[in-house]
């Protein structure tokens, strides 16, 4: 049977271990255990109803930077059934207006004045002016808990590849992502979770909120990501950190720091990565250093769906892959007719499982299109599958091109000229060709001071590792690559500005 209410793991533990340590805000320094974050999350509660009238179904809209005072917010969201939309803070004013009016909130929070956005039907209020009142006010009488499958979060994608869409997510999605997750990355009462990652995408605001919480475990919560500040709170025993994640543009950033010292990062499980392909070596570069980097796949729409063990020796010879799919998730690879591909064999990666969104808010087209008549999700990813069930993701569908009719997977390629001495980072877009059809355009950024990197060692470089079919026949260097605020590299503006 279904969950009927949604799960409520802080009243739990606020029952279980009170004094337990359940949030620490790294930019106040405030700590909350489970008891002192239950009444908090009542007290919003008392705000959210009484004082501003808002009831259940209704939006509240959030454009702020990463605090405990969100956490609390949200969990007040969910005990009055209100539905919590945390907004991309690095959005432009008229790309946040457009959200707005899809989403139509009752309330927007916001923590700057650059925040206040006017609503045609709702008030907006500085987070502050709402944390005080809820400080001021009396905890709420307990309540029955909304229906688990009605939307709770609405999370608008990164837009890699254009307009954003609002993710419904539910409360039976996040506890099936925190279960996913937490079987993966070995989620205990004893865990900490390091969250830079912001709470406007799902690993801030569900995969490192929810997991240690429903463990009973707890979070630091810093306001965005420092790689130096990083660095040093992951070797800070007093915080004793263990579980981190980041996009590998960011593990880069915290080895290229003064501070890098993965010594003394004792307490660390490991360092979870994903929303980006990580070559090979860099895995196994940071397991010559002691640190195991976890690899793994998800999405706003899935949560947590595949994952690397916790395994030094099996992480080595499976570097590459994303891993194994999590227990509350069922995967199938399949060709474009659907029927399911061999080991070996690429093909769409499709989901099912009780953390798939239900869909897309105010799209029911969209909605339509994502799920395959009999239910399941399509991604929009290919992935082949080895002999031992580990999924390894090749590219995004729509980003294979066809070169002389043989497919192209930009990522595959992405991987190759990343190796490269000389390469930060690499773009590959497929582009039209009067010979072949199609053929590869990539942009390179330079490692610092290299400058111009010429054409012809690129393509030496590729020849040793790829066909010839799939090396770019044409090389832009660039300063920097388009990255949404999670990392991911945002195709179409690629195409937009190259023409």
């Amino acid at each position: 049977m279904p969950l009927r209410a949604s799960p409520d793991p802080v009243a739990l533990h606020a029952r279980l271990q009170p004094d337990r340590p359940a949030c620490t805000d790294l930019a106040t320094g405030r700590h909350w255990t489970y008891a002192a974050l239950h009444t908090a999350i009542q007290r919003m509660a008392t705000v959210l109803a009484t004082r501003l009238g808002l009831s259940a179904g209704q939006r509240v809209a959030v454009l702020a930077r990463n605090s405990a005072d969100l956490v609390i917010l949200q969990q007040a969201c969910l005990r009055r059934g209100l539905i919590f939309v945390p907004l991309n803070w690095r959005l432009s004013r008229p790309e946040l207006e457009a959200i707005l009016a899809d989403c139509e909130p009752s309330l927007l929070v916001h923590d700057s004045d650059e925040g206040a956005i006017p609503l045609p039907d709702g008030r907006t209020l500085p987070l502050a002016e709402l944390v005080a009142w809820a400080e001021d006010s009396p905890p709420a009488d307990p309540a029955p808990l909304p229906d688990a499958g009605a939307p709770s979060i609405i999370l608008y994608t990164s837009g890699t590849s254009g307009r954003p869409k609002g993710v419904i997510i539910t409360e039976a999605n996040a506890m099936a992502t925190a279960v996913n997750f937490g079987v993966l990355g070995r989620v205990s009462h004893r865990s900490v979770f390091l969250c830079d990652s912001p709470m406007f995408h799902v690993i801030g605001l569900i995969t490192s909120f929810r997991a240690p919480l429903l463990a009973g475990g707890s979070m630091l919560i810093s306001s965005g990501f420092d790689p130096a500040a990083t660095n040093d709170r992951l070797g800070d025993p007093a915080l004793g950190a263990t579980h981190y994640f980041c996009v590998p543009q960011m593990a880069k950033r915290l080895r290229e720091q003064a501070n890098f010292d993965p010594g003394r990062w004792r307490t660390l499980t490991a360092l979870f990565t994903g929303g980006a392909p990580n070559p090979a070596a860099d895995i196994r570069w940071w397991l010559e250093q002691g640190v195991p980097m976890v690899d793994g796949f998800g999405m706003t729409e899935a949560g947590t769906v595949l994952g690397m063990p916790i395994e030094p020796g099996l992480i080595a010879a499976k570097a590459g892959a994303a891993g194994l799919p999590a227990p509350m998730i069922e995967c199938r690879l399949v060709d474009e007719a659907g029927r399911d591909v061999p080991a070996g064999e690429a093909g769409e990666l499709l989901l099912s499982g009780p953390s798939i969104t239900p869909g897309y808010w105010n799209r029911p087209e969209e909605t339509r299109r994502a799920f395959t008549g009999d239910g399941w999700f399509r991604t929009g990813d290919i992935g082949r599958r080895d002999a031992d069930g580990y999924v390894t993701l090749v590219d995004r569908r729509k980003d294979m091109f066809i070169s002389g009719g043989e497919n192209v997977y930009p990522a595959e390629v992405e991987i190759a000229l990343g190796e490269h001495p000389d390469v930060q980072e690499a773009a590959v877009l497929g582009v039209a060709d009067a010979t072949w059809g199609e053929v590869g355009r990539a942009f390179i950024v330079p490692r610092a001071g290299r400058g111009d990197i010429p054409a012809q060692s690129l393509i030496a470089h590729c020849e040793s590792r790829l066909a010839r079919y799939k090396i770019p026949k044409e090389f832009i260097v660039v300063e920097s690559l388009p990255r949404t605020a999670s990392g991911k590299l945002q195709k179409h503006v690629l195409r937009r500005d190259a023409g």
